[in-house]
């Protein structure tokens, strides 16, 4: 039977975005974190269903709708426990995304909160489409709103920022469309499970060759990979501070999804689970510890904060990359896990930076030292977030990079060589965010004016506190927790996310040694 509330997903927000633009811009903010609200509640709903579907041995909530009359694509939507963690990361972060813009965003409000509903139900589609031409088109589809929301309420450069970052991704996403054409037409329907199946048992190598780079092309940008990562620090720096969060947190993991979900079945792992092209997965491997060493020395050089943080998604997908080109539950986990951990603690930093941008209206770290005197709960949050995000032990971010390494060590496609690189970006990344982190929290109080009586009078002067207020420490401390637990726990997703992996990588449950076969953890059999 067709599950409604997944159609509820995607319609809560897309109706929320058209009463939006009809609302009075005070009013359009609340209404939009209320719509945000309800869409999580949505989700929630679907992961008890896809719980107790699990539990009985049953598949998860589906919905099949009509089709489009011969070209065999049809609106068929579903979740499985991957989807599932990527639908509760979006909409977790996507409420909080818009609370934070409440004093951010004082011009064109109606539309603003418009484009953020949009967004919301775009990326959610991506993650329950069940078609691969219904894949593709929300796929590209986040394009339109983010364009907007970077080139309307972004920085200086916002223009420019908002061309690259749309040229850039719509030029790799036309290599994209024609691979999801042809897999189309030579399956003779866009139906995943039997676009996979058909790619596996009757396309030649060589067909796979060019429709597994086609995908590639696609998937690489969004993520992004080096070389073709640098549309991402400036589309970061441009954008609003809600921007940047869902940028980080959920957009760069399209690309991921979409390399997990469709290039690795399709054009990278056999039917019997070996690599088809074990040269490929070299130069994949290698683009990734390229991008984790770049990105961390880059990073190490920036003096503007959002830029720093920007860099360090290019290096901390690297990690996320390698695990899954290792071709092993391990790296596989990992990876996943480390999609799930760079949204949440990426996405923070960049809401602690937009918090400190609004009270003193610069980034630069010469300009900013010595805050946690003045600052303290935000000097919490900060150093927090940093520590998750250099992968401290007992946060979540130590969980990720110690699996997609030992994955990259134990691989029989990668090797040692890999994980000591990818080793190296670890230390690397831990020197330039604590660098970071001593600069602007420790040492002399400095920002603009700062002497203690001109910070007396900017705090004065200014609409926020000088410390965080409720509203922020609301913001935060849901992702900390999260933080907390994903890393005392990790495998609340590692244990139901284990079985749609294997299938992906077409191996038997019985033949897994990943951390979740551990007899103190739990199985794949358990439910969500």
């Amino acid at each position: 039977m067709n599950n409604q509330w997944l159609v509820m997903l995607l319609a809560v927000p897309f109706i929320g975005c058209i009463v939006t633009m009809i609302l009075p811009g005070h009013a359009a903010r609340k209404w939009a974190f209320c719509v945000a609200v309800a869409t999580f509640l949505v989700s929630v709903v679907l992961g008890f269903q896809l719980k107790h579907a699990i539990a009985a041995g049953q598949p998860g909530p589906n919905y099949l709708g009509g089709g489009i009359v011969g070209i065999g694509a049809s609106i068929h939507l579903g979740v499985d426990t991957i989807s599932m963690w990527l639908v509760f990361l979006t909409t977790f972060l996507t409420p909080l995304a818009i609370a934070a813009s409440f004093t951010a965003i004082t011009e064109r409000q109606k539309e603003y909160y418009a484009w953020m509903l949009a967004l919301l139900a775009i990326m959610l589609g991506v993650f329950v489409a069940r078609d691969l031409l219904l894949f593709y088109v929300f796929f590209e589809l986040t394009l339109v709103p983010m364009f907007f929301i970077i080139g309307i309420w972004g920085g200086p450069e916002r223009r420019y920022a908002a061309g690259k970052f749309f040229l850039f991704t719509f030029a790799g996403g036309v290599f994209t469309l024609a691979a999801t054409i042809y897999l189309g037409t030579r399956a003779g329907t866009f139906d995943l499970d039997t676009v996979v199946h058909v790619a596996q048992t009757q396309l030649t190598t060589t067909v796979r060759w060019w429709v597994v780079l086609g995908l590639l092309a696609g998937f690489a940008v969004k993520i992004p990979l080096f070389p073709v990562h640098t549309w991402l620090p400036l589309a970061h720096t441009e954008a609003p501070t809600a921007g940047s969060v869902i940028l980080a947190g959920v957009l760069l993991k399209l690309g991921t999804y979409g390399l997990l979900r469709l290039a690795l079945p399709i054009g990278l792992i056999g039917i019997d689970g070996s690599a088809v092209f074990p040269a490929l997965i070299h130069f994949i491997g290698g683009l990734c510890v390229i991008g984790i060493v770049y990105g961390a020395l880059v990073a190490w050089v920036q003096q503007d904060i959002k830029k720093l943080v920007a860099y360090s998604s290019v290096s901390h997908l690297g990690f996320c990359i390698l695990g899954m080109v290792a071709l092993n539950d391990i790296g596989m986990q990992g990876s996943f896990l480390y999609m799930i951990n760079h949204g949440l603690s990426t996405g923070a930093m960049f809401l602690v930076i937009g918090m400190v941008y609004e009270r003193y209206h610069t980034r630069d770290i010469n300009q900013l030292s010595g805050l946690g005197r003045k600052m303290p709960i935000f000097a919490f949050f900060f150093v927090f977030f940093t520590l998750a995000s250099i992968g401290l032990p007992g946060l979540n971010g130590f969980w990720s990079e110690f699996l997609t390494i030992l994955g990259a060590f134990t691989s029989e496609h990668l090797g040692i060589g890999y994980g000591v690189l990818a080793a190296l970006g670890v230390i690397l990344g831990a020197v330039y965010m604590l660098h970071m982190a001593a600069r602007v929290i420790f040492g002399p109080l400095k920002f603009p004016g700062s002497d203690d009586h001109a910070a007396d009078h900017h705090a004065s002067h200014s609409p926020l506190s000088v410390d965080l207020n409720p509203r922020e420490i609301g913001i935060l401390a849901p992702i900390a927790l999260a933080v907390i637990v994903l890393g005392v726990y990790p495998n609340l997703i590692v244990g139901p996310i284990r079985g749609p992996l294997e299938r992906i990588m077409n191996v038997h449950p019985e033949k897994s040694l990943g951390i979740a076969a551990a007899p103190t953890l739990r199985s794949h059999q358990e439910p969500l």
